[in-house]
């Protein structure tokens, strides 16, 4: 643990949380845990009935405020000495206030299945005209490493949850860690894929009328030393947040996995 001296006070934290929108954005991730968390049952219990104690397991689980007070937590600890007033206040004025505001309702109207489907379809015709906008685009997510990032994240949540289904001894005898980090990286290119057809259906549509100047003003400060240490912060604090998460649905499904074997 840091000093004292080099420790954010929590209301710093807070205020960067805050300015974030990261109350709501943990409600969207809440959500689609609770998509997740059905589709996995499929996976676990097949045709047959899926018992309620998997649903309130899923539910406590992905519940907001447990998962909120991680990834507080989490953040606070990683903007240990870090200008975390710089952070908020860039987003508690604009442009920045309205550019989170905007991030937060595309990830609400995404979390429909058609939503989603026609922001990608949309980035495929901007991609296809060489939209002049994907530019930019490009120079954002550059700066703020959105899509390396993201694929990194994903390949530690899906070894966290596969390192608990072996743990739990729901993968076999002669499954080792190893096999299971194999299985992994074997899903990279997909994984990246995916994560970028996303993260492009997404920012066109959360800045489809953000004009350029504030963009490029999001760029500017993603690429000053607040913005280089924020990026670090979110990138870490989120990813405990979804191991976490990962791996105690893991130990969850090999639970219910191997009760089933026997």
């Amino acid at each position: 643990m840091p000093p004292a001296a080099e420790r954010p006070a929590p209301e710093a934290a807070r205020r960067v949380f805050e300015a974030l929108l990261l109350p709501g954005i943990i409600d969207v991730l809440s959500r689609e845990g609770s998509i997740q968390g059905e589709e996995m049952a499929g996976q676990i219990f097949g045709a047959g009935p899926i018992p309620p104690e998997w649903t309130d397991l899923v539910a406590r689980i992905h519940d907001p405020g447990v998962m909120e007070r991680t990834l507080l937590t989490a953040l606070t600890q990683e903007l240990a000495g870090r200008d975390a007033a710089a952070m908020a206040a860039f987003f508690e004025t604009e442009p920045g206030r309205s550019i989170v505001a905007r991030e937060l309702a595309a990830r609400e109207a995404m979390l429909s299945p058609d939503e989603e489907m026609a922001a990608k379809e949309a980035a495929a015709v901007a991609m296809a005209a060489s939209d002049p906008r994907l530019d930019l685009l490009r120079r954002y997510i550059d700066a703020a490493d959105v899509i390396d990032s993201n694929v990194a994240s994903a390949m530690n949540a899906n070894h966290a949850y596969l390192m608990a289904l072996l743990d739990g001894g729901a993968l076999g005898d002669g499954t080792t860690g190893s096999d299971v980090t194999g299985d992994v990286w074997a899903q990279e290119a997909r994984i990246r894929a995916e994560t970028t057809e996303w993260v492009y259906a997404f920012l066109l549509k959360a800045y489809e009328d953000v004009p350029d100047a504030d963009i490029e003003a999001l760029i500017a400060f993603t690429e000053s030393p607040a913005g280089r240490d924020l990026t670090h912060a979110l990138n870490a604090a989120f990813d405990r947040l979804y191991i976490e998460i990962s791996r105690t649905l893991g130990l969850a499904a090999a639970h219910y996995m191997t009760t089933r074997q026997i």
